[in-house]
């Protein structure tokens, strides 16, 4: 069996192993990490052979730091990721270039409309009618984005939101409100089948799935990091935040939200930003939160796109699509059933 993981940020982790008698035999770590001393590699080697095949992740990340001789630097990767790949490797996960992807970026369409498309174009994925799929969100109009389990009325400020002209919505994945001016945030949504993040857990998964961001923000001079669970961040403040929603017919939507522009002053009058949230972040000011990537690279928003675009396909193989007039169609039907109903928009008050 054989098994890969590339830990966001760091380095590719590749496991070999057999299992025997329901027991992990014959297991070697490879990788372009680093590792002192040397003979590190022997002991994690050691305190893998013999675990139970059903074992988790935190089970194996134990015994492996449990061997690790005293002192011992691991630069690129750590236990977790080690195990990690290890359950890939039992569930033959697949990795990402064993799948053809599409990258689409079609014209604007209402923020309803965007939020529908997700859902019809995740279950799509998931049913095997339509490739993994990378999209770039485009609309011209504002809105608020709330979290599938969050209250309106805890979240939104009506007034404010009426005052500048923003609608709200609710999308199917969990997660923070989201401010989404017109032309000043940068969205994008991930549709891929469940099988991609097999062996993960739902944290490492959504670093995982965002790694390749992280890659394209680096190449426009941003240092972005993540911060677990769900954050995109730099060193002057977030960028933006990720959420996800799991189909039963086995499609994943992971979908993320970058500030390209902030108006502060608009946010705070438009989201009731709890001081809780805030004093959990280390900070008091919610605009000072937000580090927007307009500041950050001085580039236009379609150029930030441009980049995204391109550092998917050159890492993935990904290809051009577009939507297609049937999954529109679907879409807009949904947009009448669900997303543009009060008994959706209220569901939690």
């Amino acid at each position: 069996m054989h098994g890969e993981y590339k830990v966001p940020g760091g380095k590719l982790v590749v496991v070999d192993l057999e299992e025997r008698e329901g027991r992990i035999h014959g297991f070697h770590l490879a990788g372009d990490f680093f590792l002192e001393p040397d003979d590190a590699l022997d002991d994690i080697d050691a305190a893998v052979n013999g675990l139970a095949v059903e074992s988790d992740v935190p089970t194996i990340a134990a015994a492996i730091r449990a061997a690790l001789p005293e002192g011992a630097q691991l630069l690129g990767f750590t236990p977790e990721s080690v195990a990690t790949a290890i359950r890939r490797a039992l569930v033959t996960a697949p990795g990402w270039a064993d799948f053809e992807w599409e990258v689409v970026h079609d014209g604007p369409v209402s923020p309803r409309m965007n939020l529908a498309l997700d859902e019809v174009l995740t279950t799509r994925v998931g049913a095997g009618l339509r490739k993994p799929t990378l999209r770039l969100w485009e609309w011209d109009e504002s809105a608020v984005v709330i979290g599938s389990f969050q209250s309106l009325r805890n979240e939104v400020d009506p007034a404010g939101a009426a005052k500048h002209g923003f609608d709200v919505v609710r999308r199917i994945s969990g997660g923070g409100a989201m401010m989404m001016a017109a032309n000043s945030i940068v969205t994008y949504s991930l549709y891929v089948p469940a099988s991609l993040v097999a062996g993960m857990t739902f944290a490492d998964s959504y670093a995982f799935l965002d790694d390749w961001v992280l890659q394209a923000l680096r190449s426009l001079g941003v240092e972005a990091t993540y911060q677990p669970l769900n954050d995109i961040s730099s060193p002057q403040g977030k960028i933006g935040g990720a959420a996800q929603k799991r189909l039963a017919n086995g499609g994943v939507l992971h979908h993320a939200t970058l500030s390209y522009d902030l108006d502060g002053e608009v946010m705070t009058e438009v989201l009731r930003i709890g001081r809780e949230k805030l004093s959990d972040k280390g900070t008091v000011s919610a605009a000072k939160r937000v580090d927007p990537l307009r500041r950050q690279t001085g580039l236009p928003r379609e150029q930030i796109i441009e980049r995204f675009i391109s550092t998917f396909s050159t890492m993935y193989g990904a290809t051009t699509g577009h939507i297609t007039e049937e999954e529109y169609a679907e879409a807009e039907a949904l947009v009448q059933s669900k997303f543009a109903t009060d008994a959706w928009l209220q569901r939690v008050p």
